[in-house]
């Protein structure tokens, strides 16, 4: 950005590389021909710069671009009520501006870049998109809390659903949003009473997404699918068989297993999803380790097997939380790519993905008889609500038979 005096650019420092081989971004401000630098608390390789300030970023690219932009609108505001414009004085408003509490836009990116800096990259791509939806319903800069209406979320929710979105990611969005207007409350932003969520009010909807675990059948004919020796599906193929074999375990806890989790048979870790929500009962996950487990490791995991080594080749050591998210979102979408062909090529009709791996192993526990105490101590979960929410119905097969068990004798013949 530029006007007769001053311009804006987020630059890559390639002056001096980090650890983990990023560079620090930085808002380079020139004036008079003189430039000064301000950190953003972010750091990319070079080739992933180039593809965020590409033409046309896409998923987490799109995301960082969005993210940037944001940093230097920050500043525009600032230099726009200097006159005269000096570097000191940009400093001393550019570092204490706080953002407009009233705005829910403002209180969206505070959040967010809150979650950067504590390294929590996948909330805060979570955020960011929720924030990008709400910017394009509304279709202007600022948002006032007291706009967020039954009728406000309504017309939210018909407005995404007229764009052919789910229903589950309606309700992401908009429970990221609860949660903003909820810290506004705590922060005396808007009083309780104007609160629009809730019993007799607006109610998130949950998604309807019918949730198919496969059959031992189906398991096994993923299982013994001849794919080519040492090829990336047969990766794909072995990373969903551990999940299924390891309790359910999900591609990023994968990603982040190291040598140290297994002890002999057994494979124990604490799930990243509840690492930071539960630090007060962290519980592991313990999960034994059969023969098939073991031959995955001993196939792709990476050599040496030193304890502080990852199991598997998906992350690296002293990587960005952002370049993590990166990797185990890439991970997961060619596990998912290849999981699709395998499951076509062997007539399965359902959408395998990882999540399937996850819920199969639970609901296959459950059709063979084991407590949903067991199960829920498996998954991970905190309560046996979530995991009763978790586990499949029977399939249709065994529905029909129970259905036929109801018609009387003398009609069965009909």
């Amino acid at each position: 950005m530029i006007n007769n005096t001053v311009s804006t650019a987020i630059i890559l420092d390639t002056r001096r590389a980090k650890k983990d081989g990023t560079f620090p971004l930085k808002l380079r401000l020139t004036f008079h021909r003189k430039q000064k630098y301000y950190g953003t608390g972010l750091s990319l390789t070079a080739e992933d710069y180039d593809k965020v300030m590409g033409d046309r970023p896409r998923n987490d690219y799109k995301q960082l671009r969005l993210q940037l932009t944001s940093i230097e609108e920050k500043a525009w505001e600032v230099i726009r009520n200097l006159s005269p414009f000096s570097f000191q004085a940009f400093e001393k408003q550019y570092n204490s501006k706080k953002h407009d509490i009233r705005d829910v836009f403002a209180a969206f990116q505070a959040y967010i870049d809150k979650l950067d800096a504590d390294g929590r990259a996948g909330t805060a791509y979570s955020y960011s998109a929720s924030l990008t939806s709400f910017k394009a319903f509304v279709s202007r800069k600022k948002l006032p809390f007291d706009e967020i209406t039954v009728e406000f979320l309504e017309g939210y929710e018909k407005w995404m659903l007229n764009q052919d979105k789910t229903l589950t990611t309606v309700g992401i969005y908009l429970r990221n949003l609860r949660a903003i207007y909820n810290q506004a409350i705590r922060e005396s932003v808007v009083p309780q009473a104007q609160y629009p969520f809730g019993k007799h009010k607006y109610q998130i909807p949950a998604g309807r997404n019918v949730k198919k675990a496969l059959t031992m059948e189906e398991i096994e004919k993923i299982f013994s699918y001849p794919a080519p020796k040492g090829s990336t599906e047969e990766r794909s193929r072995d990373l969903w068989m551990f999940s299924y074999f390891c309790n359910g375990i999900n591609l990023k806890d994968i990603a982040l297993l190291k040598y140290k989790n297994v002890e002999g048979d057994m494979l124990s870790f604490i799930r990243a999803k509840t690492e930071r929500t539960n630090r007060q009962n962290q519980k592991a996950i313990t999960a034994f380790l059969t023969p098939q487990a073991k031959a995955i490791i001993k196939q792709w995991g990476n050599k040496p097997a030193k304890p502080d080594t990852y199991i598997f080749p998906i992350l690296e050591k002293g990587i960005s939380p952002q370049r993590e998210l990166s990797l185990i979102r890439q991970a997961t979408k060619t596990v998912n790519k290849y999981m699709k062909r395998i499951a076509a090529d062997v007539g399965i009709e359902k959408n395998v993905t990882t999540y399937s791996a996850r819920h199969s192993f639970s609901t296959v526990l459950k059709r063979s008889g084991a407590s949903i105490a067991f199960i829920s101590e498996s998954l991970g979960h905190s309560d046996l609500k979530t995991t009763e929410n978790y586990l499949d119905s029977f399939e249709d097969k065994m529905k029909r038979e129970y259905a036929n068990l109801l018609i009387p004798k003398s009609d069965k013949e009909v």
